[in-house]
């Protein structure tokens, strides 16, 4: 589908400079766009690229101020990477438009289906299920008994969501995501062996949560684990049963929640972090890539890093030592040395 200068400027409320009639129908970074293609410059370091890219248009910073000609059309707007990122989102709906419940699917009797459903080939919808409008669930997924899922949620294929899991509205939860396996919950007995015990509650996702893809989920062992509005989590993270994060925190790849850590709001949680059980981390704590948490953090927007993770400025003046290490044990081994001459000279 061609979009022209005129409806993306209209769609964004920007303006043109150039010809409001260019036609584009394709998206390009700016560096490899093409004729027909649209293309957004919000980085100063890419500004060189908009005097070469063969992009049909290019969305800048109302502010900017080109250096020299420019071929593209340009459309200014209040902030290009914010308004690229709805126009992907617009070129995402259009690009894809299921509908329809495919004959190899099941649903069951009890289950209520709002407006609009697309399910895909091989789904499984369980007993009592509740779904709202305009729900997609894509192949081979399983919806166990009494699931919620809110309108306008998306579930990619290869999904398992276990029984009694409640998903708010606008979610999108990518493949391979298992959300509501028992939590790893095993009592040690007195002959050596485990005992499982078992996980009776339920996972809680709120409105505009993002559950990136195999990542999973557990259930609570009692009460419920609750990710809160807004909430974004990347491939490939372990949330233990019965921890609690804030709205619109967001959480990187690779990183593992222990079990009953409550984690505040806006929080930012980078790539393979460790987090041990039983944590309060409070609202705005931003914790650097593989950093490793054990104690409480009960001051907001605090910097953590390292292992075991301590406040930045603190981890900064560490890390200088760190780096000497060898030369300082060097020194350290020629002392000893020097301290057993002077004893054999007594």
């Amino acid at each position: 589908m061609n979009f022209s200068a005129e409806m993306i400027a209209g769609f964004l409320n920007g303006t043109i400079e150039g010809d409001p009639k260019v036609e584009v129908n394709n998206i390009a970074k700016i560096e490899e766009g093409k004729h027909g293609m649209l293309s957004f410059l919000a980085n100063p370091k890419y500004n060189s690229y908009l005097y070469t890219t063969e992009s049909s248009i290019v969305l800048v910073n109302k502010d900017f101020v080109p250096e020299k000609d420019v071929k593209a059309t340009l459309i200014r707007v209040d902030n290009a990477y914010e308004s690229f990122a709805s126009l992907l989102e617009l070129y995402q709906q259009n690009r894809f438009q299921e509908s329809g419940i495919s004959a190899n699917s099941f649903i069951a009797e009890s289950a209520e289906i709002g407006e609009n459903l697309f399910l895909g080939h091989f789904s499984t919808i369980g007993n009592h299920v509740k779904i709202g409008n305009n729900v997609k669930i894509h192949n081979n997924v399983s919806v166990g008994d009494n699931v919620t899922i809110g309108d306008n949620t998306e579930i990619r294929s290869g999904v398992s969501i276990y029984y009694d899991t409640i998903i708010g509205k606008s979610c999108y939860i990518h493949s391979g995501t298992v959300v509501g396996a028992e939590g790893f919950g095993f009592a040690p007995q007195s002959d050596g062996k485990y005992k499982k015990i078992p996980q009776v509650g339920n996972v809680v996702l709120g409105d505009f949560v993002e559950i990136g893809a195999n990542s999973c989920i557990d259930r609570a062992t009692m009460g419920s684990t609750r990710i809160a509005d807004g909430v974004k989590i990347d491939n490939l993270v372990q949330i233990a049963h019965n921890v609690e994060i804030g709205n619109n925190t967001v959480i990187a790849a690779q990183t593992g929640v222990s079990g009953s850590t409550k984690i505040g709001k806006n929080c930012m949680i980078a790539g393979q972090v460790g987090i041990v059980g039983h944590l309060t981390i409070s609202d705005g704590t931003i914790i650097a890539a593989q950093a490793g948490l054990s104690n409480n953090v009960k001051v907001p927007g605090k910097v953590m890093q390292g292992s075991p993770a301590m406040e930045l400025r603190n981890f900064q003046k560490s890390s200088v030592y760190f780096k000497k290490l060898p030369e300082l044990a060097q020194k350290i081994q020629e002392l000893e040395k020097a301290l057993k001459a002077l004893e054999i000279d007594r």
